[in-house]
């Protein structure tokens, strides 16, 4: 199976014989996305014939082509004194790619030291995707070191040979390796040197020893100021105190890493570590929403970069984490990734702690003979000469709980039998006094630098103190002004409250009147009305009076209600079809929907369409249910942005084209300028009844 790339976005496209996976590649260009580039990748099997295969290879070569070519000018830069920016030391703007590019360079440069450089990186960062590439290259350096009779660059090439030979879980050559280069190096490479060292006795169980290189490493760093050497040996520190379980002072340190890490601002494996390292600090703390934070930052870096080991390692945690927060999926999947990034690293000590964590898992989950199956492969790739007491214990303890689980008891006590002894092994008094002693020694140091801080500020001190009395004293006179101001401010504002309370009143109390004018006229039209003969002038009289009465309501609403320019159009509505209703004398004969929310509009729109409402719901009783009829009229207004819609519908006898028009047309001509006012349009169905639409644009009627 060709091995796909982990990028960031992907979906399906369909080619002759079928649908393909097509993923998004970022190109990094001076620290930034610039461009996204499809690439075609999918498993052989899914390619059917030379066809396919052509355009598969053609659209992989490009992208490698083109995704070099950018990065080539952001590590190599010819016009320069110093062509090569070294990747993570003078420069982390680059992507994945950047292996080949060194590996393109290095046959292009005739200059040695530079030459021994990139071949140095390219030993030591293969090693984070495939041990034995890495250690193909690190014997190449070997080989030209001591062809030039360079020792420096041999004992260089020896501690990158001691980090490779270290994860290729042979500890004995890799310390023996380590020891012969500290004569051969410069003071400036023995940092890295015991990093390393602390490395294999870590992975050799002896943690005190481990814990000794990592103060080595500190103490180097601080002679030399090397901040990077610094951080390394908090990082070293945090995960060492993690596996005695002290997680407080191990998250301590790490975060002071990160801190220094960051003040750098140089992104890189050992950055990436210790990203993961603090994780794991918090999710022993149970803190799972700062451990997943953490975690996904260290993967987002070990798949810009392609670091695999560092990936696997997070992975394998983020089983942990997922298992702890029982979303069991997750953590399968998780699981599933960390073993294939150990099986690109081909590292038996990646892939033992991968499937331990999927033992681990499994267990929680009451699945004891997966349990087994996975913790008995654990420990088969583990092999008896595996050296690191610390996971070997937790495998053998969690194969324990698995047979416990799945009634194997013999082979339970055997494999917690085997438990205790490696516990014994790694957790010993000594080393744990020892690192005791080591926190201890390296609190007194931080205390002795922290008084020579002191020491110095008490002399800037007594400069500072009469700045402090001139500044107090200018503070002062400005929190009187201050003061003074506030109180100005605040007579001023009970003032204006006073006056908008006041103006409030009269708007009230001016739709007060209005609505009071609206009734007199409401009342004199019932007086005149009720001395009239013709029915047709009585008629009208009467919808006048209905007219009226709407934009009466409506005033009577604003003084009555918080809001003194709004109404709220459903409550209104209520009223105004109750009040017509009663007019007709039709409560037990019709009955009045409302199909809609609450919907607060301004005067001006709410009087037209309150008079549309009065005019539709007036010819509905009068002409939509003849001889007692009983039926239903329902109304609605609803707000869409700057657009209202409002209906209002029967399931009367309808409009019958063939039908006179009774009445005068007032109510036509009255509802046609109202919708022109409102600049709106007007639709009429007829359909088992009458509905009619309206649209309104509510922005151009406020």
């Amino acid at each position: 199976m060709l091995r796909e790339l982990i990028l960031s976005t992907k979906k399906t496209v369909f080619g002759r014989n079928g649908p393909f996976t097509v993923r998004k590649h970022p190109i990094i260009y001076q620290g930034n996305v610039k461009k996204l580039m499809y690439i075609y990748l999918c498993p052989i099997s899914q390619i059917r014939n030379s066809w396919e295969m052509k355009r598969l290879c053609v659209r992989i070569g490009f992208f490698l082509a083109f995704s070099c070519s950018i990065c080539f000018g952001q590590i190599f830069d010819n016009t320069k004194e110093k062509p090569y920016k070294r990747v993570f030391v003078d420069t982390d703007n680059f992507g994945v790619s950047y292996l080949s590019i060194l590996e393109d360079a290095l046959g292009k440069v005739g200059n040695d030291t530079l030459r021994f450089c990139i071949l140095n990186d390219l030993a030591y960062y293969w090693h984070t995707r495939n041990l034995t590439t890495s250690m193909d290259f690190t014997k190449r350096g070997l080989r030209s070191a001591a062809q030039k009779k360079d020792i420096l660059w041999e004992g260089r090439f020896q501690i990158t040979q001691g980090a490779v030979l270290l994860r290729m879980e042979k500890l004995d050559s890799a310390c023996t390796v380590l020891e012969l280069a500290k004569n051969k190096v410069k003071e400036s490479d023995l940092p890295f040197l015991h990093t390393q060292l602390g490395y294999v006795y870590e992975r050799k169980g002896q943690l005190d020893r481990a814990a000794d290189e990592a103060m080595i490493s500190l103490k180097l760093g601080e002679k030399r100021n090397d901040t990077k050497a610094i951080a390394l040996a908090y990082s070293d520190l945090s995960n060492l105190l993690w596996k005695q379980s002290k997680y407080e002072k191990g998250l301590e340190y790490g975060l002071k890493s990160i801190d220094i890490f960051e003040e750098r601002g140089m992104s890189d494996l050992d950055y990436d570590f210790t990203l993961y390292v603090v994780g794991n600090n918090y999710l022993a703390l149970k803190d799972y929403e700062k451990a997943q934070h953490y975690y996904e930052h260290a993967a987002v870096l070990g798949e810009r970069y392609g670091f695999y080991n560092n990936l696997s390692d997070v992975y394998i945690s983020l089983v942990d984490l997922y298992t702890d927060l029982e979303e069991y999926d997750k953590a399968e999947t998780a699981g599933e990734k960390t073993i294939a990034y150990a099986e690109l690293l081909q590292n038996d000590f990646m892939l033992m702690r991968s499937w331990l964590s999927m033992g681990k898992m499994q267990n929680k989950r009451a699945n004891y003979a997966m349990a087994v199956e996975s913790l008995q492969k654990c420990i088969e790739v583990a092999t008896e000469d595996f050296g690191d007491a610390f996971y070997l214990s937790q495998a053998y303890e969690q194969l324990g709980k698995a047979l416990a689980g799945n009634h194997q008891y013999m082979q339970a006590y055997e494999a917690f039998a085997e438990y205790d002894k490696l516990k014994k092994v790694i957790f010993t008094v000594e080393a744990d006094q020892r690192i005791s002693l080591l926190q201890t020694e390296l609190g007194v140091a931080q205390k002795e630098s922290t008084i020579q801080l002191q020491e110095l500020k008490l002399k800037k001190q007594a400069t500072v103190q009469v700045l402090l009395i001139i500044i107090t004293g200018l503070l002062f006179l400005f929190l009187v002004f201050l003061y003074k101001t506030i109180q100005n401010n605040r007579k001023k504002n009970k003032q204006l409250e006073r006056q908008n309370e006041e103006k409030e009143f009269l708007l009230k109390e001016i739709h007060h009147r209005v609505k009071n004018n609206l009734e007199i006229v409401s009342s004199l039209l019932a007086l005149q009305s009720a001395h009239l003969d013709d029915p047709k002038i009585a008629d009208a009289m009467q919808k006048s009076r209905d007219r009226i009465h709407s934009m009466s309501m409506i005033h009577q609403k604003l003084y009555q209600e918080k809001s003194l320019s709004s109404i709220e159009m459903k409550d209104y509505f209520e009223n105004l079809a109750s009040y017509i209703v009663a007019v007709f004398g039709a409560e037990d004969q019709v009955k009045v929907l409302l199909e809609m929310e609450p919907v607060t509009l301004d005067v001006d729109t709410a009087v037209p369409i309150g008079l549309i409402v009065n005019e539709l719901l007036t010819n509905a009783l009068k002409y939509a249910f003849p001889y007692k009829k009983e039926g239903t009229i329902r109304i609605g207004l609803k707000r869409e942005d700057t657009q209202l819609r409002l209906w209002v519908a029967d399931d009367g006898i309808g409009k019958s084209e063939m039908r006179k028009t009774r009445g005068t047309g007032f109510g036509t001509q009255l509802i046609a300028l109202l919708i022109q006012q409102l600049d709106g349009k007007m639709e009429l169905l007829i359909d088992k009844g009458t509905i009619v639409n309206f649209e309104f644009q509510y922005h151009k009627a406020a």
